[in-house]
């Protein structure tokens, strides 16, 4: 007889799960941007002045501030020591493009005070990268073939997902720093203040909830490799 996950593999409803996490998330924090992109500061300061503020207030040296394409792309890449600010984010005056450049600053100041879970993420990003990559096809030729090799392949797999699944846990910690360091500045800078504040904070959160939902969505994925590996297992 061949095994269930052949012909029918109840632990889909993990990965529906999962895509309906992240739809949802990722919707939320579309809609939480575009409402408050229209809302401008009273300051008039762009993201990008933002940026260089904050760069220039913790004395940090080297870090350049550019725009980059796309929507909400905005990143820190320590290799360059660039903050990379999306077009949507650069030249706006809005609170959530404040919000977002003052966050991507967080990353900025995690890496010049050497903030450990930022270091821990940063020695994960290569066996993530390949975990993420090799863990499925080395499961689906483990439970394609039949003798000792099987399981080798499969618990392999499992191991180096669990890599994956670590990095996207790793960088909870992370992102929610960077947002509480983010809305510390801009409130005691002046940049923003009340109502505004508020609004970033609300953007932030929004952000932050889209790597929980990856987190979450990587641990459900987790769990179906296991529950199909102990499949695998009882047909043995």
């Amino acid at each position: 007889m061949m095994p269930y996950y052949y012909y029918w593999d109840p632990t889909y409803i993990l990965v529906l799960i999962g895509v309906v996490i992240s739809l949802v998330a990722s919707s939320c924090v579309k809609s939480t941007y575009r409402k408050y992109e229209r809302a401008f500061s009273r300051s008039g300061m762009t993201g990008r002045e933002v940026a260089e503020r904050i760069l220039r207030m913790n004395g940090v040296q080297g870090v350049t501030v550019h725009r980059v394409a796309g929507e909400l792309t905005d990143h820190y890449d320590p290799r360059n020591q660039t903050v990379n600010l999306s077009e949507v984010v650069f030249d706006s005056t809005s609170v959530a493009a404040i919000g977002v450049a003052a966050h991507e600053c967080g990353h900025v100041l995690q890496h010049e005070t050497g903030y450990v879970p930022l270091k821990i993420r940063g020695a994960l990003v290569p066996v993530a990268n390949f975990g993420s990559q090799i863990s499925w096809p080395l499961i689906l030729i483990g439970l394609l073939i039949n003798g000792d090799w099987s399981m080798l392949l499969i618990n392999l797999g499992i191991i180096l997902f669990s890599a994956a699944v670590l990095f996207q846990l790793v960088t909870l910690p992370v992102e929610f720093n960077a947002s509480g360091r983010a809305v510390e500045i801009l409130e005691s800078s002046g940049m923003l203040v009340g109502d505004e504040l508020k609004a970033t904070k609300k953007v932030l959160t929004a952000a932050a909830m889209t790597y929980v939902a990856g987190a979450a969505t990587a641990m459900l994925q987790l769990l179906r490799i296991l529950i199909i590996a102990a499949g695998r297992r009882r047909d043995d």
